[in-house]
């Protein structure tokens, strides 16, 4: 069986390269986004990107600045104790660390951190070479699949299932920063639709929104949430793609607003609330007698009508059944009470305490037979 509870409500604050490369600046982005993960009580993953640099980027290209992905790697790169010093601060922050690798040496890396979750970003969805690699790891794995076929999916889907590796599988446009018009974010109910079995997540880039489409991802069952993070430190200017810890506050309280309006798992029926069941009870016709009814009187439709008030112990629509037959006279116009009639009701203890516990209590008349 696998493990899905890994990936439930996880959210995973991607730092990618936002370092820069320095481990200070990594460690004031790890220590500021715990604070924040701590003060809203939701289970967090803090991610690193791995590379090595030195066989990432071909030699030739080395000292290339023209290509922007290749300059950002050079610049930013990181030892393996680095790495480890951040891997600790994010432990020590009550976090969990995780990690994209982006080649087969930065997966040894990861298992040599005791990272417990790897990533596997979009760009390297059919990367078979390191996708193997990372399933010898046997470590859960989550998936984006921005830009990526059906095939791609389903292929990647059936090699983890095959090897009964957990698997969580996030929708994400891979466009940064993304605009609402850009989040397609019906592939959700897509991706639960096709793979029922796994935990289907959203992974955003948006740039103006931090509370619609967390409402609307829960809502369409995405469970795992994933969001590149930063601070504003040292002249640093955020990306648009990336959150702040101001805007993933927001964030995550729209998290929990999310999950306190859906309420139970869709998987059931919900149970109603006391408040609700006894303002519905109010608003239920109670039986009354159309005429004077004899004792021994079998009941029929022309011997009774229906009415608001359902008082105490008085039977109500619900319960009627037809051709009851009458333990004692009724009055015109009185309440027929399930102590009045032969029923299933008045003779199941739990059903007839429910009858008395419901509706208007039944007032007494008063000496002026004022009521």
């Amino acid at each position: 069986m696998i493990d899905r509870d890994i990936f439930e409500d996880l959210f995973v604050l991607e730092m990618a390269n936002n370092h820069l490369g320095r481990v200070g600046r990594g460690l004031k982005i790890i220590s500021t986004f715990a604070q924040v993960v701590r003060f809203n009580n939701v289970r967090a993953a803090i991610k690193l990107q791995l590379r090595d640099v030195s066989h990432f980027i071909h030699k030739d290209f080395a000292d290339c600045s023209d290509v922007r992905y290749i300059k950002k790697t050079r610049d930013t790169r990181l030892s393996d104790e680095e790495y480890a010093t951040l891997v600790k601060a994010i432990r020590q922050g009550s976090c969990i660390p995780m990690a994209t690798p982006f080649d087969e040496k930065s997966v040894d890396l990861c298992y040599e951190l005791g990272l417990p979750i790897i990533k596997i970003a979009s760009s390297d969805l059919n990367d078979w070479f390191l996708i193997e690699k990372i399933a010898k790891t046997k470590k859960p794995v989550i998936v984006s699949t921005g830009g990526s076929s059906i095939k791609d999916i389903d292929d990647l889907v059936t090699f983890f299932q095959n090897r009964n590796i957990p698997l969580a599988i996030n929708h994400c446009v891979s466009i940064y920063p993304s605009e609402d018009r850009e989040l397609e974010m019906n592939q959700i109910d897509f991706l639960r639709n096709r793979y029922p079995t796994l935990t289907v997540g959203f992974s955003s880039h948006e740039c103006t929104d931090w509370s619609s489409s967390m409402l609307i991802a829960y809502a369409k069952g995405a469970r795992t949430f994933e969001r590149h993070v930063d601070i504003e430190e040292d002249g640093v200017t955020v990306s648009p793609y990336c959150s702040t810890p101001q805007q993933t506050d927001t964030w995550f309280k729209a998290f929990h607003k999310a999950k306190e309006m859906c309420g139970a798992p869709g998987t059931q029926k919900r149970m109603p609330p006391q408040q609700e069941i006894e303002y519905l009870d109010s608003l239920v016709r109670g039986v009354y007698a159309q005429r004077d009814l004899p004792e021994g009187h079998t009941l029929s439709d022309d011997d009774v009508y229906l009415a608001v008030p359902l008082l105490q112990g008085q039977i109500s629509c619900r319960e009627l059944m037809r051709g009851e037959v009458l333990l004692r006279q009724v009055t015109k116009d009185a309440p027929l009470m399930i102590d009045d009639i032969e029923s299933p009701y008045s003779t199941i203890p739990s059903l007839r305490d429910l009858i008395y516990r419901r509706g208007l209590p039944v007032q007494k008349k008063g000496a002026a037979g004022q009521t």
